[in-house]
């Protein structure tokens, strides 16, 4: 779909990898890009996960190219934030798990690819930042939205408001990140974790993932009718009466995503 992203299927997982050196910037090719490959990974029912990484070993993506909005056009200023917007709102609401491997410095759009996974892997040298405020832009790709989610209202304000760049140590205390790893091995930790989700129902775990995302949204006691609604459905679906039936029978599931 681009040259600017490889796609790897590596067992029930797909691997994507952002290659725009030397900064893996996203660009008005590769967002589209990203849209189109997440979409057409939906429908492909022996995918259950999702890696996001970048190529080489310092960025993971330092976000768009300040190139793009030098000229102060704003209709393809409003491009470019759609693409981004876009982009990332098929990443989160990606079938499967997301999972980003955040090999290196992760700043503005970067940051934003990786808030829309469903969780993130940081290298120990990681740095992560959403510093458009200081060149008198915002951030428009989910950002500001994600953010104070995952960290509170205080952390998104010193973040976004205040520029401050977060190291990783820092990232794992604050919940932007769900675990710190080696430099180097972001990669096969986040596949590692890819195979985990593997041993467990599509159905169920699709499901679960939109209850969850449902949190944001709606109060929990309205959800929990959903809830009782989503588990009842699950029994129209092969993979309950396989996974009960692997369970009784003391054997390992065969799922089948449907």
């Amino acid at each position: 779909m681009s040259d600017l992203l490889q796609l790897e299927r590596i067992g029930h997982t797909a691997l994507i990898t952002i290659r725009n050196p030397p900064a893996n910037t996203w660009t008005e090719e590769s967002l589209p890009a990203l849209r189109r490959m997440v979409e057409a990974l939906n429908a492909e029912r022996d995918i259950y996960a999702l890696v996001l990484t970048g190529e080489g070993p310092k960025f993971f993506s330092a976000g768009a190219d300040l190139k793009v909005f030098g000229s102060g056009d704003k209709a393809r200023a409003r491009a470019m934030i759609t693409y981004f917007g876009k982009a990332f709102e098929s990443l989160a609401q990606f079938r499967g798990v997301s999972i980003a491997a955040i090999n290196g410095y992760a700043m503005g759009g970067g940051l934003e690819a990786a808030l829309a996974c469903d969780i993130r892997i940081a290298e120990e040298h990681a740095v992560m930042a959403l510093p458009e405020a200081s060149v008198g832009l915002l951030p428009g790709g989910m950002g500001s939205q994600h953010l104070p989610w995952l960290v509170g209202e205080g952390w998104a304000k010193r973040m976004i408001l205040c520029g401050e760049r977060v190291d990783a140590p820092t990232a794992l205390r604050i919940g932007l990140v769900e675990e710190v790893v080696p430099t180097g091995e972001a990669r096969q930790f986040a596949l590692a974790m890819a195979e985990k989700v593997a041993k467990q129902s599509p159905s169920a775990v699709s499901a679960c993932k939109q209850l969850i995302q449902a949190a944001r949204k709606q109060s929990m006691w309205s959800a929990l009718t959903l809830e009782r609604e989503m588990f009842v459905d699950l029994f129209d679906t092969e993979d309950q009466q396989e996974g009960v039936q692997a369970f009784l029978e003391k054997r390992a599931p065969v799922w089948k995503n449907r």
